[in-house]
């Protein structure tokens, strides 16, 4: 004799809820993660960051940090930085110190999941976060890659 566990229900409208309420939580930590990143650079004599990323068949990752101090190259400092994140099935916000250059890695991937969640997979895509510290400003240019097919067929 066996006992039948029924299979618990999956409520499609629930889930859109709260993945939705947790996309709203995640976007509202952004002008001030944004804010300490810039605050940070500015600190440090940082006029400019910019950051490359690329990603396809399912992984994607920062490919370059390049730091400009006006005209010359410059390095990231050590700075430690205070940056807020949350979870999907958690209302909780999260806060950790972490080295200004994870700092600003984990932001740029938070923005590509907020604004192209996927980016990584298939033909994938790529591009860059610039930030202009000055302007107090980050421009995120981003570039999907397609595969296209087209198919003629005749019957002569």
């Amino acid at each position: 004799m066996t006992d039948e566990i029924p299979a618990p229900a999956f409520d499609p409208e629930d889930f859109m809820a709260r993945y939705q309420a947790y996309e709203q939580r995640a976007a509202e930590l952004h002008p001030a993660n944004k804010a300490v990143l810039l605050a940070a650079l500015g600190d440090a004599g940082i006029s400019c960051v910019t950051v490359s990323f690329n990603g396809y068949g399912d992984s994607g990752q920062i490919d370059n940090i390049e730091v400009k101090a006006g005209d010359a190259d410059a390095e990231l400092p050590a700075t430690c930085v205070e940056v807020a994140s949350t979870e999907f099935g958690s209302e909780e916000i999260t806060r950790l110190s972490q080295p200004l250059a994870n700092a600003i890695e984990s932001f740029c991937f938070a923005l590509l999941e907020e604004k192209h969640a996927g980016w990584e997979n298939n033909e994938g895509a790529y591009g860059e976060f610039i930030y202009d510290v000055s302007a107090g400003t980050i421009v995120f240019d981003f570039n999907y890659r397609i595969e296209t097919c087209e198919n003629h067929s005749y019957d002569i």
